[in-house]
């Protein structure tokens, strides 16, 4: 299914954040044409998140650049710039995620690409925006989780501020990128106007939070405050947590004290009665849940909670996760193959239309494998 077959997406950005918005819209229909320096390319194709290599380049280029075409050229080259401004007339998107200052430099700036396409979209991130004192800082996710407090969010109180183990900015911000191109794509072509739309890396992960700062910005700029046992969220009353079992770990999520006592026939809990000890005294009786629920395994307390429809999980890693008929009933494994004929596992965009997957065999390109071609099918010279 092409969603967006017809739209030429033009993509300058590099890494993670950028490539995350064109792979999605490539998963959609759209054409995605990855402007790549000679030689040496997008970094992430040398920027490991592992040891494990595909083809000579790291995972994580293969698993966010499949189905895009790479084009070869030296934007600081004045040939190669005017190839590449020629290609920019024919295209509907452009994307980027350099640092503010840097596309004006290059002369591929908004104002200079809107001169040589007026109905163009044009998108870029940046990592604080292109005002203020941090707007020339490195956009790194690790940074911004860093410096938007969501670090103070995870693992339990008396320990060190904690990030997420995924890019989880970069990755945020890619999504919100997307969704403002999509936007303007409909204005489009509803008017035949173009749009500039921007987004932070800053501002995404600030917007992912949007419900505990909302609770920050009501309760007087009270600080969240982590439980001291089995965090799970700062705002959330116990049982809020994942516990050790016999042979495992359990997730516990919102339920009523007083029934989960009589549930799991644990007396010490029947006197918390009033649902606000459930928050202020929270540590205390997650302590009691976590000294009943290690005397049986995961599986019996499944039986046992899910009968009275208690909110619960199993905590699985990937190995275990792969065994699950829930996962994989969703056939989220997808098979690309590059143009060597290496075959590559990664995961395919996550949501269906009209009951249809949106998945494509096109593995991630050779760099500048696709130049020639798409010099010839748009005339440049």
């Amino acid at each position: 299914m092409r969603l967006l077959e017809d739209i030429l997406v033009i993509d300058f950005s590099q890494f993670l954040s950028g490539p995350s918005a064109s792979l999605r819209l490539a998963d959609m229909g759209a054409r995605v044409i990855k402007v790549e320096k000679p030689s040496t390319g997008d970094i992430c194709r040398y920027l490991y998140v592992s040891d494990t290599r595909i083809e000579g380049e790291s995972t994580i280029f293969h698993a966010i650049n499949r189905n895009k075409e790479s084009y070869a050229a030296d934007l600081k080259e004045a040939n190669d710039l005017r190839k590449i401004k020629e290609l920019i007339q024919q295209a509907d998107v452009v994307i980027h995620n350099f640092r503010p200052g840097v596309m004006k430099r290059l002369g591929l700036d908004y104002d200079t690409v809107k001169a040589l396409n007026p109905s163009i979209i044009y998108g870029e991130i940046s990592g604080y925006g292109n005002e203020g004192p941090w707007k020339d800082l490195p956009g790194q996710d690790l940074l911004l989780q860093s410096v938007s407090g969501l670090t103070w969010l995870s693992n339990n109180a008396n320990t060190n501020p904690t990030p997420m183990g995924v890019a989880v900015v970069d990755i945020v911000a890619g999504t919100h990128l997307a969704q403002g191109i999509l936007a303007a794509l409909y204005q489009q072509i509803q008017t035949g106007e173009g749009a500039l739309v921007q987004v932070s890396m800053l501002e995404s992960i600030l917007d992912f939070q949007f419900e505990v700062l909302t609770c920050f910005y009501n309760d007087g700029e009270q600080l969240p405050v982590r439980s001291a046992v089995n965090n799970a969220n700062a705002y959330i009353a116990a049982p809020y947590g994942i516990y050790k079992t016999l042979n495992g770990f359990l997730a516990l999520s919102m339920t009523n004290i007083v029934a989960l006592g009589h549930i799991i026939q644990c007396k010490d809990l029947l006197v918390y009665t009033e649902p606000a000890e459930w928050y202020n005294r929270r540590d205390e009786i997650k302590s009691i849940i976590a000294d009943c629920l290690i005397a049986k395994t995961t599986d019996e307390w499944l039986a046992v909670l899910r009968l009275k429809d208690i909110w619960c999980a199993k905590v699985l890693d990937y190995e275990m996760l792969m065994q699950e008929k829930g996962y994989q009933c969703l056939q989220m494994e997808l098979e690309v193959q590059t143009s060597a004929g290496l075959t590559v596992k990664t995961t395919r965009c996550p949501f269906k239309v009209d009951g249809q997957l949106l998945t494509s065999g096109k593995g991630a390109p050779v760099l500048g494998e696709d130049t020639c071609a798409i010099n010839q099918q748009f005339g440049i010279q």
